[in-house]
């Protein structure tokens, strides 16, 4: 991409689970002329990414530094936890911790739940990521917990999940530099908060000056005052004159009355 392309586009990262694919659908239709540029990143750096200058805004995972980046909360994902499908917790509709007491409860490195007690029992050594984790479960080394658009992301035929209570969940959000608030990036944020296009804050065609119904406004005639300005714009009875009391236009009423006989 040369840099006249990359200057002229809009750069999102967004992180594994997440599908910016409806809002994007929104963009194109809106900004056909500024195209949309995506990029998948590990939940850990799209921070860096976007205080680096490398991307415009991001779908994040919250919590993020905001003494340096702006961020509105989205939505928060219900946690799961991923399991082969003969697990005993199959049978049940939701588990709680102490269902996993007996597991051994993987714990990936990119993990993005923010533990202060995980459950069940802890693996020999931590999985690299998600993707690894989730690998284990098949093979039957233990368990993963984790948001449910990952364990959708990571679906296997042979694992299943169930909804696990009091645990911590994640949450997502739009996030941007604090000090590089776009005309683009305002027109995303009206795109994730449904706004309409007439609706988007900053984007809103000027009306005429001097006429908030966009009617035309008569041009000055050099050396005209005010008061000849206010004048002209007023309706004009008969011949041209101004219709009124103090004008010789005919009076309301539309007759003349009859001229007085001199004594």
């Amino acid at each position: 991409m040369t840099g006249s392309e990359e200057s002229s586009s809009f750069r999102l990262v967004y992180v594994p689970g997440v599908m910016p694919d409806k809002w994007v659908r929104v963009w194109n239709e809106r900004h056909p002329d500024v195209p949309l540029v995506l990029t998948q990143v590990p939940a850990g750096a799209a921070a860096g990414r976007l205080l680096d200058g490398d991307a415009d805004a991001g779908l994040v995972r919250l919590p993020v530094d905001r003494t340096v980046l702006s961020a509105i909360p989205l939505y928060t994902e219900q946690t799961v936890v991923v399991v082969p499908k003969d697990h005993l917790v199959t049978a049940v509709d939701e588990v709680s911790p102490e269902d996993l007491s007996d597991d051994i409860v993987l714990h990936p490195l990119d993990d993005v739940l923010d533990w202060e007690n995980l459950p069940g029992r802890p693996a020999f050594e931590r999985p690299a990521t998600t993707a690894d984790a989730i690998e284990l479960v098949a093979a039957g080394i233990g368990v993963l917990i984790a948001p449910l658009s990952l364990a959708r992301l990571h679906h296997r035929k042979d694992l299943t999940h169930r909804p696990l209570k009091d645990a911590p969940e994640s949450s997502v959000a739009l996030a941007w530099p604090e000090d590089a608030t776009t005309d683009e990036v305002e027109d995303f944020i009206g795109i994730v908060r449904g706004r309409t296009v007439n609706s988007t804050r900053g984007r809103r065609p000027a009306l005429p000056e001097g006429n908030p119904k966009g009617g035309a406004r008569r041009k000055p005639v050099p050396g005209e005052s005010a008061a000849g300005r206010s004048a002209a714009a007023k309706p004009t009875g008969k011949g041209g004159q101004s219709a009124g009391r103090s004008g010789r236009g005919t009076p309301k009423g539309g007759k003349r009355g009859k001229p007085r006989r001199r004594s």
